[in-house]
């Protein structure tokens, strides 16, 4: 009797600790990625400029930084002078240490001259969804 006391309290605190493992590390993805949208309006006389620019950017960006996850770059198509940039990285930190590098501020200098705005909006990823890669 006592035998078995024992292992039903055994199994629910091994429960308890492995629910605990899973949620904090949810809960953990979910809280500490950083997702941002840059909306920039490019002077369309240097446009393909500032493609060629941006496209390296995020090439080294993505090939040097782990905490670099994800960039997406679209046009408006009826205006290819306006365009959004979707940023995700793995934290605020991996954020601070992107701007501070060597290939960004090569960027931030190249284009200073091409951007008449830009505007950067923090927003909550509510989901993502892709196919696999084949």
């Amino acid at each position: 009797m006592q035998f078995r006391k024992l292992n039903r309290l055994m199994l629910l605190i091994s429960l308890f600790l492995i629910s605990c493992i899973f949620h904090n590390q949810a809960m953990a993805q979910a809280k500490i990625q950083m997702v941002r949208l840059a909306k920039i309006k490019v002077d369309p006389s240097q446009l393909e400029k500032y493609n060629q620019a941006l496209k390296e950017q995020m090439a080294t960006a993505i090939r040097l930084e782990p905490g670099v996850l994800t960039y997406y770059a679209v046009a408006d198509k009826s205006d290819p002078s306006h365009i959004t940039i979707l940023e995700i990285y793995a934290d605020t930190t991996a954020y601070q240490k992107h701007i501070l590098t060597s290939h960004f501020k090569k960027y931030k200098d190249t284009v200073k001259d091409m951007v008449q705005s830009l505007e950067l909006v923090d927003v909550n990823l509510i989901a993502a969804a892709k196919q696999p890669e084949f």
